[in-house]
Order: structure tokens, then C-alpha cells, then sequence
């Protein structure tokens, strides 16, 4: 069979877009296959975390960050950042942990960053009833923006994906990248809105706010209980860089790949 190692506008289009579907799934069973609990360990983390700055902001500190109830304002913006945390740091060895699967079978290259971009994607997607339940239980109020939530799910696939497209070959080359994303990630937590709303950031640190998507991303997420955290220029900030990481992503992927292959 013969498939192009172009980014996904490549290829065998039925061929490529089945094989990352079998290919997630397998990802996702072999993940769950020894563990009693399944895809509920997905959801412990960001709901562990959640737990931990809900005590800290509100019963520990006079919080003044956020909104009520401040449980659901953390889950709205946790739950799809584990996404994007998971994609990237398991794309940095996308290439290196399936070394001779990748070698051996002839399928564009690129389904093996975007299974890993897809199977994080649907762990966030099975943890949103956790979202659900804890907005039930605390009273959250629902608008009519919640239909935005889909629109948060696009524009942040589109973003993993091109940056894990970006991260995966380059980390073959240069092997400290993968201790660089991990350390990058732990400061884009903290400049993300996550336990805090982007309304919340001092005057000098707004313009940070438009150069990061997540802002955008999340605002979205955070309308359907929150209106006052839409923000329709981050949002529109956000689908501009989303789509040029994509574009890049696919641009440095097709100009590596062939470099990859023989690396490995």
C-alpha cells in the first residue's frame, strides 16, 4: 500500500483516517486493559487537582479570583487542559515508544501523533459527566453559550495536534526537548487562565493573555456557566494561532519526517 508521509491532508484519506481510529482505540485499551478502574483514572488527576485549589482558594486564602460556584470555574478550564498536557508530553516519544511499528507498516506518519492527540481527546470527552455532576450538585447556572462548548473542543484539537506535530519529530533530533516541554508545561499551567479568569490578570499581563489561545480556548468552555468570561477577541486571537500552529506543525512534519525515519 502506498501512503504519503505528508501531515493529514496526505495520503490515502479512508485508509489513514481508519487506521488512527483502530490505532486509538488500541492505545486507549492497552492504557486500561490491567487496570480495575478504566478511564476513570483519567478523570482522578484533574479532579484531585481541582480538589486541592478549591480548598486552598477558598477555605485556605480569601480568593479573589474566579467565579462561584469556584469548583465548576476550575473544572471547565482543568479538564480540557489535561488534554492538551497529556498530547504534548506523550507526543514527545510518539516516534520513540513504537520504534518498529512505525518503521514496518506503511501508513502516513502522522496518525502516530494524531492517535495520541485523539485518545486524550476522548479521555476529556468520557470526563465531562464529572463536569456535569459537580455543576448539578453546586448549583451552577446554565446559558444558552453552553452550545460554544463544541467550538472550545475544535479550535483546541486543532492547536494539540499542530503542536504536537511540531514536538514529535523534533524531539528525535534533540532529546533534552522532551525535559524542555515538560518544564514549559508547568509555566503555560500557571499563564493559563485556569485557576484564574483572564478578566483577572493585572493590566500588564493582558497582552500575554492575546498571544496564548488557551485564553480564547477556555473562555469558551467557561461560557456555558459563565457568560462573563467570553471573550470574543481572545477567542478570535486564539482560532488565529491555532490554525497557524497547525500549519507550521504540518510544514516542520513533512520537512523532518524523512529525517525522523532514519534517526530511528
Amino acid at each position: 500500500m502506498k501512503t504519503s508521509e505528508n501531515g493529514p491532508g496526505g495520503g490515502r484519506r479512508s485508509t489513514a483516517w481508519s487506521s488512527l481510529w483502530l490505532l486509538t482505540k488500541r492505545d486507549l485499551k492497552v492504557r486500561y486493559s490491567t487496570s480495575v478502574l478504566g478511564y476513570l483514572w483519567s478523570v482522578l488527576d484533574p479532579l484531585l487537582m481541582s480538589v486541592i485549589y478549591w480548598f486552598v482558594f477558598t477555605q485556605v486564602f480569601d480568593r479573589s479570583v474566579g467565579e462561584q460556584p469556584y469548583i465548576v470555574f476550575l473544572l471547565t478550564a482543568l479538564l480540557p487542559w489535561m488534554w492538551v498536557n497529556g498530547s504534548l508530553t506523550d507526543a514527545t516519544r510518539a516516534f520513540l515508544r513504537d520504534v518498529r511499528l512505525v518503521r514496518s507498516i506503511a501508513l502516513p506518519r502522522w496518525i502516530w501523533v494524531g492517535r495520541i492527540v485523539a485518545s486524550k481527546g476522548i479521555e476529556f470527552l468520557l470526563s465531562l459527566p464529572v463536569l456535569v455532576l459537580f455543576a448539578v450538585f453546586a448549583g451552577a447556572t446554565v446559558s444558552w453559550q453552553l452550545v460554544l462548548f463544541p467550538l472550545g473542543v475544535i479550535l483546541l484539537a486543532i492547536l494539540t495536534l499542530g503542536l504536537s506535530l511540531m514536538i514529535a519529530p523534533l524531539v528525535v533530533f534533540f532529546r533534552d526537548l522532551e525535559r524542555a516541554v515538560k518544564l514549559l508545561l508547568r509555566v503555560l499551567f500557571y499563564a493559563s487562565p485556569i485557576i484564574y479568569g483572564a478578566a483577572d490578570l493585572p493590566d500588564f499581563a493582558v497582552p500575554l493573555a492575546w498571544l496564548n489561545p488557551l485564553s480564547g480556548i477556555f473562555s469558551l468552555f467557561r461560557a456555558g456557566f459563565f457568560p462573563s468570561q467570553l471573550d470574543w477577541g481572545l477567542v478570535a486571537s486564539a482560532a488565529v494561532i491555532s490554525l497557524a500552529a497547525l500549519a507550521l506543525g504540518q510544514w516542520v512534519f513533512r520537512r523532518s519526517i524523512g529525517g525522523v525515519l532514519k534517526e530511528i
